[in-house]
């Protein structure tokens, strides 16, 4: 069963690498994926939450830094060591469109799609009126990831889902810690 599953996740990859090609894609899904690109808007983002985003803002800075930081230190740190799945540019050596670097070794699973999906999951909670939009940015970034060649599908999909369901966990504490400070009189919750 466990070989079938990985040979779906490899024709769904050369789909979405190689007969959905086209050069729009190839031109803007290599910037969508390139990390060093967003690394300063990011930045920038997050200090203007700091630093003009009230209390709300800074609030939102620091669950966000914590969400993330744990959706990457579980994919990177843990889970790709753990199950050791070879990055389709590592394995795959025929049919492969690679449009960026190879990455590191192992891609299961997608460190990228973790950190996004947990941005966009404490994005959306703060700021629900753009909660699609945050969504649209995150698909975007995790199918980007498949179509340059450095994740299969199943990376994709379960980096999402480990980023989506830890950015719950941060924010289900966040809550508790909410509560908790409101019972006692404290307004530093209150945004």
């Amino acid at each position: 069963m466990l070989e079938f599953l990985i040979n779906v996740d490899k024709a769904i990859f050369r789909f979405f690498n190689s007969t959905l090609a086209n050069p729009v894609f190839d031109v803007t899904m290599p910037i969508i994926t390139n990390q060093d690109i967003w690394a300063i808007p990011i930045l920038l983002v997050i200090l203007f939450l700091a630093i003009k985003g009230g209390r709300r803002g800074q609030i939102t800075a620091v669950i966000l830094i914590v969400a993330v930081g744990f959706a990457d230190a579980a994919s990177a740190q843990v889970l790709k060591p753990f199950f050791g799945r070879l990055r389709p540019s590592h394995e795959l050596t025929e049919g492969i469109r690679l449009l960026v670097g190879k990455g590191g070794q192992y891609g299961f699973v997608s460190s990228h799609a973790a950190n996004i999906f947990a941005a966009a999951v404490v994005f959306g909670y703060f700021y629900p009126r753009y909660k699609k939009g945050f969504f649209t940015v995150a698909t975007l970034v995790a199918f980007s990831r498949v179509y340059v060649g450095v994740h299969y599908p199943a990376d994709i999909i379960f980096g999402g889902l480990l980023g989506y369901g830890l950015a719950w966990v941060i924010l289900s504490l966040w809550v508790i810690i909410k509560m908790r400070e409101l019972k006692r009189g404290a307004d530093w919750v209150v945004y």
